[in-house]
């Protein structure tokens, strides 16, 4: 099973129009086009029923105390968490890409609709939902993808993982606003086979220049 993007090769910089947020010299950073990258995938195994995606940072600081502070920068040995940008499940198998745009082609301040999105698929809610829980402009619920935005003060580049499954069943038992985390306790013996693309993205303008120059 492969999965792969036109967007953005394997370990490499995701293009700044598929993130939340871009760098900006004047105020750290600015609202960017918010589409959801191109994706494909091939040899999918033989009794596929349904497929997941999920795409998650792994690298989110696991404390908030020095996010975005000017003056300070958030540590490259400080424990890491998960923040999930996109979960899409009951995907049917006969679909073998998804195209840029297809599923966000914006920002949309307080989240976009969902669950339910085309060829009876649906979309979780990603993790934008509770950071944006005490902003009177953007509080929401925030289903389907919303990309990057990791910190400007971040020494560390952030890992944004792509991770298509293949399941045997057709639809995922979780229900209303579901969590990355609930479909991956819910995929437990039901995958077939998954195939993961990792892009890199920063906010910190040195980090973002290196990247961009590999």
């Amino acid at each position: 099973m492969k999965i792969w993007s036109d967007a953005f090769k394997n370990n490499t910089a995701i293009p700044g129009e598929f993130a939340f947020c871009v760098t900006d010299p004047s105020s750290h950073v600015a609202l960017s086009a918010n589409r959801n990258p191109h994706l494909a995938w091939s040899d999918l195994p033989a009794g596929t029923q349904s497929l997941v995606l999920i795409c998650h940072d792994p690298d989110v600081p696991s404390r908030g105390d020095d996010v975005n502070q000017a003056g300070r920068s958030i540590p490259a040995d400080l424990p890491r968490v998960d923040f999930y940008h996109w979960v899409l499940i009951d995907l049917l198998p006969h679909i073998h890409s998804i195209a840029a745009g297809e599923y966000s082609n914006s920002i949309t301040p307080r989240g976009k609709a969902g669950p339910a999105v085309a060829n009876g698929a649906r979309q979780g809610v990603n993790d934008y939902t509770g950071w944006f829980a005490g902003d009177d402009k953007m509080s929401g619920t925030y289903f389907g993808y919303d990309g990057p935005c990791p910190p400007w003060n971040d020494t560390i580049v952030h890992r944004y993982v792509f991770t298509l499954y293949a399941l045997k069943v057709a639809q995922l038992n979780v229900h209303d606003n579901f969590t990355g985390a609930q479909v991956r306790a819910a995929i437990a013996g039901n995958v077939l086979a998954e195939a993961s693309l990792t892009g890199l993205y920063s906010l910190n303008p040195v980090l973002a220049h290196g990247l961009q120059a590999s």
